[in-house]
């Protein structure tokens, strides 16, 4: 497919168009509007300010009841999807005919005998009828289409894994785990390519863990690859994505050179400290063989930041527990879904795309971008609702966690510059002859995108202090409203925190078992923590996204990848 001139889908170098800075600077600039126009309005008239914050304040109200509801949906849905047997269902498709006579008879006397269960209230029963029921009728429907004509979809025995793990200088005892999770997976290893990138610029120590783990492993997989980036490589920043294109050239120089059909073979990108669920591959490759669009698809897991939860700090625990309802919220609304840490994407599509930027330190995100533009609109994320498990921050001091922790937040808010790459592409006039890219389809998700930043920078300082704001402004004003408003806002505060409850609670099954060394009384601090949520609330998620839509005001660019540092505790 040609490239036009509008879809030309690399992040500018260097001085950008004034179109292009006037979407760098508009997310910091509608953020620190929200808090000046509250001085403004307060100033003006009392009754301005107070209505202005009120409706901030009851939007506030709604999110937070529509984040409880789905962290508990999303949680439930990721609990049955879990309890499945993916690796059944691939053989299933293998012979969908039989498979599908089968189930359908068993489906039947299941759904009979849960009607039963349901009458008589026999929960032990309900769910035992529903733990493999997980998108059951869907399974029939893939199945009664493959069995019709399979001409146009892949045999499930011919579908490979190419598996990126990205590592930078970390130790063995980071890597391994990650690896070990990838040979547990149910799906076969002899059609698993792994690939480990590391980066020239580590040093020499993870050459050597690169080289061990090679040794160890190689007969575990169909091939296991050790590439190493070399540094200083021509218009690549310091990151991420330019250690994944080098290890994605290579998976594809082998798949070739092996004579495996590169639109068979699908690509998970993992970070080192990645651990995917056992069901994770057979899950995506169901999902990839079922739809007949596959190459113009990305398979989004929930990423859950809980492998040393029980090890880190408050604050970092509150940061990775909300970060990860996040991610099972956003699996719940798959119109919204945005690539994000650990994805997999056809071999192929990758191929054709040139593979991941190389010019942004938020390669993930970005993704989602990218591949919409280059596919004129055509290209869609699918929910997998089963974890990959991320480490939450933690370092070897208190004061060096909070630090790393800021880097850390402050990189992933810096997708605030994707806002820039979708207006200028939105307001182009060159949108109107591209595919599926009309204005009022794209619209939406660059709303989506900039309302998040500005919300994520603004509200939680309009909520904490907003309510004294008129009062202080007009400090001898007798305005009822004005004068009762942070108590009002206190009470809508206090019905909002009934939504964190409901989080808390769902964090609490969530989260890994106590591990034996921990002390019972740990299990109460994980309750008491969310005191400190609004502190952390204002200090890092909307310092750190302010302090990112700032530079991008400025044309400070963040191209270097601050390395999250990680580790694991030590038991004493």
């Amino acid at each position: 497919m040609a490239k036009s001139d509008w879809a030309d889908i690399e992040i500018p170098q260097g001085k950008r168009t004034i179109k292009y800075r006037f979407f760098e600077i508009l997310p910091g600039a509608l953020s620190y509007s929200m808090i000046i126009l509250l001085f403004i309005l307060s100033f003006v008239s009392p009754a301005l300010g107070s209505i202005y914050l009120l409706i901030v304040i009851t939007i506030t109200l709604v999110k937070a009841v529509g984040v409880a509801y789905r962290t508990v949906q999303g949680y439930e849905t990721v609990k049955r999807a879990e309890r499945v047997d993916w690796r059944q269902r691939m053989v299933d498709l293998e012979k969908p005919h039989e498979a599908y006579e089968r189930l359908y008879v068993s489906e039947v006397k299941r759904l009979k005998l849960l009607d039963i269960a349901l009458s008589l209230h026999k929960k032990k029963e309900i769910e035992k009828l529903e733990k493999y029921a997980f998108h059951i009728e869907d399974h029939l429907a893939n199945l009664k289409m493959l069995a019709a004509d399979n001409s146009e979809f892949p045999n499930p025995k011919e579908v490979y894994h190419g598996i990126l793990l990205m590592a930078y200088n970390e130790g063995m005892e980071i890597i391994e785990p990650s690896i070990e999770a990838v040979k547990k997976s149910s799906f076969p290893g002899k059609r698993i390519i792994f690939v480990l990138g590391y980066e020239e610029r580590g040093g020499a120590e993870i050459e050597r863990t690169a080289k061990k783990l090679q040794e160890k492993y190689k007969n575990d997989f169909y091939e296991f690859l050790i590439v190493k980036h070399p540094d200083g490589l021509p218009n690549e920043i310091k990151g991420k994505g330019p250690n994944l294109c080098y290890a994605g050239k290579a998976l594809s120089e082998y798949v070739r050179k092996k004579g495996i059909k590169t639109e068979n073979v699908i690509v998970t990108s993992l970070d080192s400290d990645n651990r995917m669920s056992k069901n994770y591959l057979d899950y995506v490759a169901y999902e990839f063989i079922v739809h007949p669009n596959r190459q113009r698809l990305s398979y989004q897991p929930v990423s859950l930041f809980m492998n040393n939860i029980w090890d880190a700090k408050a604050p970092m625990r509150i940061i990775a527990i909300s970060n990860s309802f996040f991610n099972v919220i956003s699996t719940m609304r798959p119109h919204t879904l945005k690539n994000f840490a650990s994805h997999s994407q056809p071999l192929a599509a990758l191929e054709e795309m040139d593979y991941w930027s190389k010019r942004t330190i938020v390669e993930d995100g970005h993704q989602y971008w990218r591949s919409l533009f280059y596919f004129h609109g055509d290209y869609e994320v699918i929910p997998v609702h089963v974890a990959i498990y991320q480490d939450a921050v933690m370092e070897e001091t208190f004061l060096k966690t909070l630090k790393a922790q800021f880097i850390q937040l402050r990189r992933w808010d810096y997708g605030a510059s994707d806002v820039a790459y979708v207006g200028v592409r939105l307001f182009s006039k060159d949108r109107k002859r591209v595919g599926k890219m009309s204005f009022i389809g794209l619209f939406p998700k660059f709303w989506r995108l900039l309302d998040g930043h500005v919300m994520l920078a603004a509200m939680s300082p309009i909520v904490a202090f907003g309510g004294w704001i008129p009062r202080l402004v007009n400090y001898d004003s007798r305005d009822l409203l004005t004068y009762n408003l942070p108590e009002t806002v206190g009470v809508v505060q206090m019905l909002a925190s009934i939504g964190l409850m409901a989080t808390i609670i769902v964090s609490l099954r969530m989260i890994p078992p106590r591990p034996p060394e921990n002390k019972r009384g740990s299990r109460i601090i994980m309750v008491l923590q969310w005191i400190l949520m609004p502190v952390v609330a204002i200090v890092y998620q909307s310092f750190c996204a302010f302090y990112s839509q700032t530079r991008l005001m400025l044309g400070r660019y963040m191209e270097n990848f601050d390395v999250t540092k990680k580790m694991v505790a030590k038991k004493t």
